[in-house]
């Protein structure tokens, strides 16, 4: 199995199989087996949740953050997907609804965050809130880029 490594700024937060650690310099977490984990970038707060995408991302939030009580957030993914499979016309959307139910029904809930990221603008410019939303969503750096392609979760 792979080593994962992770470089923390001072002060920053990370989210580790539902626990919160915060380091108070910079540090390097080295993983050496399978863990669930969130980078505080990674994270939206309840407030952000504004749209039917956004509060799927917030759901699929709560998986990460608290897997040991992951049942209420996957049931209401559940519920929440086949309405929002009939709403939405728009192809890459819908395309990106099945992917994610796909990712969710595997347990890669990283990756579904990470589908989530690309869904979101797209969502925005059909409702027009481009401009006011791009900047609340959780952005990847380039070193969160390169965690994502090679992350265990």
């Amino acid at each position: 199995m792979a080593t994962l490594r992770i470089s923390l700024r001072a002060g920053e937060r990370i989210f580790i199989n539902g626990a919160v650690l915060k380091v108070d310099r910079k540090t390097t977490l080295e993983f050496l087996n399978d863990v669930t984990f969130l980078l505080e970038s990674h994270v939206m707060q309840a407030e952000q949740a504004t749209t039917p995408l956004r509060q799927l991302y917030f759901i699929v939030q709560m998986m990460l953050m608290d897997p040991a009580n992951s049942d209420a957030p996957r049931d209401l993914f559940a519920k929440s997907l086949p309405a929002m499979l009939k709403t939405y016309s728009n192809r890459d959307i819908l395309s990106g609804l099945l992917e994610l139910e796909e990712l969710i029904g595997r347990g890669r809930a990283f990756e579904a965050l990470k589908r989530l990221r690309v869904l979101i603008p797209i969502e925005d410019t059909i409702l027009g809130k481009e401009d006011d939303n791009v900047r609340s969503l959780p952005q990847m750096d380039r070193s969160e880029r390169q965690l994502a392609v090679g992350g265990m979760s």
